[in-house]
């Protein structure tokens, strides 16, 4: 098992990688001994898969556990949902100093951890994310929020959870479509800053996507702990280093708004597009080579990823795609930072792009390729 630290002073936790964690967690004393009552919230599929095995070890240790289930997939990330729920762990009588779990992928992690944020002004909470997209990207950081009309995670907080458990047993159970979306998380950690990490991903991706032991736990270890660092310098976005993380969202978010943030493009799979279109316009600029852009189309390609947007059969043009653009909560003074690559693993944040430019990039993209 691994531990990695996340440093923020007194809020300080850590995310525990490794295999059957949600059955060790209160006898490891993970979790601490719940004499009273615990609070559950965790997505359908989350519970069918696991939830057993979770439920049976608190309740062996005292615990009585109160279950809300979230339905939905991305559109339970809602005002209406974050109401019932906040209503429902108010009804449980949850205080301030306890740890409501958090069990699923990402949109549970961020609806829950935004309703713990609001609640009495900060209550604590456990991430248990069950996705390898969670476990690698969302479950660490503290960035909770909801969707609304005008676009996508524009509501919300940073809250940071207690403590993270990255149970890898819970990956054997996902579609290995998911399975590859969370991967181009994975991959993203070791375009934006880690060449080595990317050389090893694109020698190993075939072991780390059929969950070879040791291989699919460096690979969730390396990216948590790239994340971890980098949240611990940049917690709240403001010096631009967290920013880097964002490497493909400024695309992928405006082609998951253009198909209707639906199960057509998954999230995963917009951030691996978005990383593509993110090298070839670094490239287009002559801020990386050719062969860096080509070098991660080919990795993108080589996990089963999506490269071009022309297959997603979408009916607009690249003007359509920057407005999405427009919405993005980074936007200051109508100016839209982009991360783009000096070379793998050398991300930086461009702040002189001009969305006129991309929006004619986008129309070429879904022309030639």
């Amino acid at each position: 098992m691994a531990v990695i630290p996340v440093e923020l002073g007194g809020r300080s936790y850590d995310v525990h990688v490794g295999r059957g964690l949600l059955e060790r967690a209160v006898a490891d004393g993970l979790l601490p001994s719940p004499g009273g009552g615990l609070c559950l919230v965790a997505d359908g599929n989350a519970l069918a898969h696991h939830g057993e095995r979770l439920l049976h070890v608190l309740k062996e240790a005292g615990a009585a556990v109160a279950v809300y289930e979230v339905h939905g997939g991305e559109a339970a990330k809602s005002w209406s949902e974050l109401e019932r729920l906040t209503d429902w762990l108010l009804a449980q009588g949850v205080e301030r100093g306890d740890r409501v779990l958090a069990m699923g992928g990402g949109v549970v992690g961020d609806l829950t951890g935004f309703a713990c944020a609001i609640l009495k002004r900060g209550t604590g909470f456990v991430q248990l994310p069950t996705t390898l997209l969670a476990q690698v990207d969302s479950s660490v950081g503290g960035k909770t929020a909801i969707n609304t009309a005008a676009g996508k995670n524009l509501v919300g907080a940073f809250h940071q959870p207690s403590l993270v458990l990255a149970d890898l047993d819970t990956l054997a159970t996902l579609p290995e479509r998911e399975l590859r979306a969370g991967y181009a998380e994975v991959l993203k950690y070791g375009v934006l800053g880690d060449a080595e990490f990317f050389d090893w991903l694109c020698a190993n991706a075939d072991a780390v996507l059929s969950l070879v032991p040791d291989a699919i736990e460096h690979a969730v270890a390396t990216s948590i702990a790239a994340k971890a660092r980098i949240v611990a310098e940049d917690e709240r976005e403001t010096s631009g280093r967290r920013a880097l993380l964002n490497l493909g969202h400024t695309f992928g978010h405006a082609l998951e708004a253009a198909t209707g943030f639906s199960e057509g493009l998954l999230h995963g799979e917009a951030v691996a597009l978005g990383m593509v279109l993110a090298a070839r316009y670094s490239a287009r600029r002559d801020d990386c080579s050719l062969d860096d852009a080509e070098r991660v189309t080919r990795a993108v390609s080589q996990a089963g990823l999506p490269t071009e947007i022309s297959a997603l059969g979408l009916e607009c043009d690249g003007a359509a795609l920057v407005d999405h653009m427009r919405h993005d909560k980074k936007m200051q003074g109508g100016t839209l930072p982009f991360v783009l690559l000096r070379t793998i693993g050398a991300a930086f944040l461009a702040k002189d792009v001009a969305l006129e430019d991309v929006a004619l990039f986008l129309d070429e993209q879904l022309q030639t390729h």
